[in-house]
């Protein structure tokens, strides 16, 4: 009796949309990720051949899965993906420009219901599901990559603010004429400097107008990435790990400012840079408590995310699948 109940539970499609590559797989309500693929996002100069390329290719793991009558809907995660209309807006790094309605383009093709949000709210929703969230109404997701995305969830709902695009706190302001965002033109942006692209940015400048000796100086300035400085630091590189505490000062900062406006129970952190663990955490804790009002002192857990790095932006997307009424 127990296997037939099985055989019909309902399964989720998660699509995640990268400017680069696009993943997507079929998850169970228990965060399994049953059948998984990617493909290439940027060769596609136009939307219409992506969808049926991506069109084609689910389908054929929705077949294995036991058909389109057992999945539940798409969940899909795209940067500036719109929650509530649907549409990926003015991407900068997508191939398509403007406005695409993709949601509709899915529901269209698929004859599935449609979510979409943006890649961060989607990791949230992930984490909500089946990670380090799981029972908790009221977190951060903070996601360190190439940029800094977050998704802010209080009782139990993310925020998405009256046009769908709340959460932005990778584009706060932490150093008031700092950095110039190559892609907003704004400056002194918490992703400018907790980012890897940060990372990067703040290793280059030490290494210019310091003195404090260094491997990294053997390295020519264009080979230098935030791996190379991990690596250099975990090897007790001086410099390096000056970095690390720079970075770690500047984002407990921003948590900080972004705790006093939400009070969450806890902040999670994903992505590249939480593999420097302590490095990073350390100086990140310290920065964020020094930073804090007294209510809210020695309250607020950092956690980094349970959720496995190469299922997280299927499970994260797919989470949302499972809010189809």
């Amino acid at each position: 009796m127990a296997s037939s109940k099985a055989a019909v539970e309902p399964l989720a499609v998660g699509i995640d949309i990268g400017g680069t590559g696009t993943k997507y797989g079929i998850v169970d309500h228990f965060g399994n990720v049953l059948f998984s693929g990617s493909m290439s996002t940027k060769k596609h100069a136009k939307v219409e051949t992506f969808i049926d390329e991506l069109h084609k290719k689910v389908t054929e793991l929705i077949d294995k899965a036991g058909g389109v009558g057992r999945m539940k809907g798409i969940g899909v995660g795209a940067p500036n993906g719109n929650f509530y209309t649907g549409t990926v807006e003015y991407a900068p790094n997508l191939p398509w420009e403007g406005i695409i309605p993709l949601a509709k383009l899915l529901n269209d093709k698929f004859r599935l219901p449609v979510i979409l949000t943006n890649d961060a709210n989607a990791a949230a929703e992930g984490e909500m599901i089946y990670g380090a969230a799981k029972g908790m109404k009221d977190f951060i997701m903070i996601t360190l990559g190439t940029g800094v995305g977050s998704g802010i969830v209080a009782n139990g709902k993310l925020i998405y603010g009256h046009d769908g695009f709340a959460g932005e706190l990778g584009h706060t302001i932490v150093i008031p004429d700092g950095r110039i965002h190559p892609g907003t033109g704004k400056k002194g942006s918490l992703e400018s400097y907790a980012s890897a692209t940060g990372v990067r940015a703040t290793t280059l400048e030490m290494l210019k107008n310091t003195n404090t000796p260094s491997s990294l100086r053997n390295i020519p300035a264009e080979e230098i990435d935030s791996k190379k400085v991990y690596e250099a630091a975990i090897a007790g590189d001086e410099l390096a790990q000056k970095v690390y505490e720079f970075t770690g000062k500047i984002l407990g900062l921003a948590l900080a400012n972004a705790i006093m406006f939400s009070s969450p129970e806890a902040i999670i952190l994903f992505g590249g840079l939480t593999k420097a663990g302590e490095l990073i955490l350390k100086p990140t804790r310290e920065s964020m408590e020094a930073n804090l009002i007294k209510i809210f002192e020695n309250k607020i857990k950092i956690l980094v995310s349970h959720l496995k790095e190469s299922d997280a932006a299927i499970l994260g997307a797919s989470a949302l699948a499972w809010e189809v009424s």
